[in-house]
């Protein structure tokens, strides 16, 4: 079953395509950001608010949250759930 991450908004990423978790301040995300736009594969789930998140994934999709990101990441470690063995 897969698992997804909310990203808020009722706006959901499945949690296994998630590569990396990053904020939206740095130059270099923002000229990937530009990039996805570029490339169709940006995602705004931010209801025009500020972007807070940027959430990358394996298919290089750019998922755009408005959400803190230690708040995204605490909501992925919850679903990661316990270490294996």
């Amino acid at each position: 079953m897969a698992r997804l991450l909310n990203v808020g908004f009722d706006n959901a990423v499945s949690a296994d395509r998630v590569v990396a978790i990053v904020s939206a301040a740095p130059s270099p995300i923002k000229r990937l950001r530009e990039a996805a736009l570029r490339a169709r594969k940006l995602v705004d789930a931010t209801n025009g608010r500020l972007t807070r998140t940027v959430i990358i994934t394996d298919s290089d999709h750019v998922i755009l949250s408005s959400l803190q990101t230690d708040t995204v990441l605490a909501r992925f470690s919850e679903l990661a759930g316990p270490p294996k063995a």
